[in-house]
């Protein structure tokens, strides 16, 4: 069993790290007042409601409920324990906890240990496949393919590209030899079993780019097969650590030039990213040999709001495009595409053209969505037959009116209108049509302010005022020490309750007010809602008017609840024509009443 973190070291760890810094690695976060604003990572929203203080030192979301801090955001982002978020968030501070011997409590439960193996297996052969490709004579055929092809040095070792050789067991023996299980490397996609129980290397006299994860760790290849043979391209399976429907080619390197530029380069395959990048596109990424997934849109659209799709030129990429932009509107982004001419992919154009025009004539000549679909709209159509062209029309007009503002529906109404000589306001009304069947599914205000913090929600009066008390008890020693000796534990909503205690302990050790702190010693279910508590717009200082109105409805809630017990005894009693027992009643609710208004 290995050491604990001593809770200083935990201490000064969440001290030094600005949680704010943390968040941004993963989303895109507006200043708004004085706490930050961006799309809740843990569920799919178009309109921010996702809140970090960096005041507090904490995150919560209005619209799921999640929260905590610095370390439960990473253990919930990335599925880690606290021990591995502790280790991460050290290293961002750059605190040595090098000194503790460290076992991870949770590896049994987690699978933390076997992934970790797979990883160091991936970037374990990663080097030695690089090495072999620019240091031998073996790799020599690959490096000149790929030299011929106008990569440069640069770029093969910035993207660590390498070489598999022929061989049938050369990463068997290597990963043998260096102590891996071949079964959990059968299991990572490295490796392959034959029926005799025999390993066998998936690949073989391949060029391999490295697949990372959006933190830089090698979970996958995708080998070229050097030579003819088919498949030309071979993808690691899907794995453990390996889910192509999750991550973007190249979206560690390119997240810092991506949030500079404020847009990203959405491409289809490696060669094309490497080509962007060399030619000067530093915020490019691309799917992994697959559709752009609903959760690779909502990566793209926590990071940025416009995404610049440069899909191949040809029939099957405009298809892509189309399908791609669908996802992308949905997901929220402001969709812009760069067309390749002449059928031609954008490495393709690159090596042809070169780099300026591809920056110049392709990217930065960019054109909107609208005009993009109105030019797919036209494809097998003769827009001179009169049933195509009012097809094509009525496609593009559903298309406007999904279109967020006016001064969009009228540009290309008249658009439509010179082009096929229509009347504006024929167009108008075909358009007034669709917009009442057509819900403006893909519609975000771009400038849309977070959904408002609201003080108060409509709960009953006893649970709004626990909810307060609780807000200032965060905030103040002083009124948790008042609350402590007039209520104690007499909160009625059991959360409320275990909330109170944690508080009033955290206290009692000598803790001044911090929430960030006070959360790394609740359990997971009080979180969430402790953060959405921090975060209610309360006064700095509450008045004893106040508070002894919420504590006198917190108290009285018990009352009032037997007033309305005597009250339903009283009416079953003159139901029953027994007024002795209803007059009775009648007197104790009088009583009650009193006491309950004194």
């Amino acid at each position: 069993m290995g050491y604990r973190i001593p809770e200083e070291t935990i201490e000064t760890i969440r001290r030094t790290v600005d949680i704010v810094d943390v968040i941004s690695d993963y989303v895109q976060l507006k200043k708004q007042g004085r706490n930050y604003f961006g799309l809740c990572p843990f569920h799919g929203e178009k309109t921010p409601s996702f809140s970090v203080s960096p005041e507090k030192q904490i995150f919560h979301c209005f619209g799921c409920g999640a929260g905590g801090n610095v370390f439960s955001f990473l253990m919930d982002i990335e599925g880690i324990s606290f021990l591995e978020a502790v280790k991460r968030l050290a290293v961002k501070a750059n605190i040595d906890l090098s000194h503790l011997q460290l076992d991870d409590a949770d590896k049994s439960r987690t699978n933390t240990g076997e992934t970790k193996m797979m990883v160091e297996a991936h970037e374990l052969l990663k080097k030695f496949y690089h090495h072999l490709l620019v240091n031998t004579n073996e790799g020599q055929k690959a490096l000149d393919y790929l030299q011929d092809r106008g990569w440069t040095r640069e770029i093969i070792d910035q993207f660590e590209i390498g070489y598999a050789p022929n061989s049938w067991d050369f990463a068997v023996k290597l990963l043998s030899g260096r102590g891996f299980s071949l079964e959990l490397m059968e299991k990572a996609g490295l490796i392959i079993r034959k029926e005799n129980g025999d390993y066998f290397d998936r690949f073989r006299h391949r060029i391999m780019f490295p697949i990372l994860n959006h933190h830089g760790d090698t979970v996958g290849f995708s080998g070229r097969l050097l030579g003819e043979g088919q498949p030309k391209y071979l993808n690691s399976p899907e794995t453990a650590i390996f889910h192509k429907g999750k991550i973007l080619y190249n979206f560690h390197q390119a997240r810092l030039h991506i949030r500079k530029h404020q847009e990203v380069i959405l491409l289809e395959g490696f060669a094309d990213v490497i080509s962007a990048v060399q030619a000067g596109v530093a915020h490019s990424v691309a799917t992994m040999g697959t559709a752009l997934t609903e959760e690779h849109a909502r990566i793209l659209r926590r990071n940025v709001d416009t995404v610049i799709i440069c899909y191949d030129g040809d029939a099957s990429g405009i298809e892509a495009t189309f399908r791609a932009a669908e996802v992308l509107t949905e997901a929220g982004c402001h969709v812009k595409i760069a067309t390749i001419p002449d059928g031609l992919d954008p490495d393709e154009y690159i090596r042809k053209y070169g780099p300026d025009r591809f920056r110049r004539d392709i990217i930065d000549a960019g054109s909107s969505l609208m005009a993009f679909k109105m030019m797919y709209f036209r494809k097998g159509k003769n827009l001179q037959d009169e049933n195509d062209k009012i097809r094509y029309i009525e496609e593009v007009l559903r298309e406007i009116s999904k279109l967020p503002n006016p001064i969009e529906w009228d540009y290309y109404l008249r658009q439509l209108a010179d082009e096929f000589s229509l009347s504006l306001s024929a167009l108008q009304e075909q358009l007034n049509r669709y917009k009442g069947t057509v819900k403006h599914a893909h519609h975000i205000d771009r400038e849309e302010t977070p959904k408002p913090l609201l003080q108060k929600k409509l709960l009953p009066a006893f649970q709004n005022a626990e909810r307060m008390l609780l807000a200032h008890m965060l905030q103040s020693r002083d009124v948790a020490m008042v609350v402590q000796e007039k209520i104690a534990g007499n909160f009625n909503l059991e959360e409320h309750r275990a909330i109170a205690a944690y508080i009033y302990a955290f206290y009692e050790e000598g803790n001044d007010p911090d929430v960030s702190l006070l959360l790394s010693r609740l359990p997971d279910d009080l979180k969430p809602l402790v953060t959405e508590l921090s975060l209610l717009l309360i006064n700095d200082e509450v008045s004893n008017q106040e508070l002894n109105d919420y504590m006198k409805h917190v108290l009285n809630y018990p009352k009032w609840l037997m007033l309305k017990e005597k009250e339903q005894e009283k009416m079953e009693a003159e139901r029953k024509k027994d007024f002795l027992t209803a007059a009775r009643i009648a007197k104790e609710i009088i009583e009650m009443k009193k006491m309950l208004s004194s």
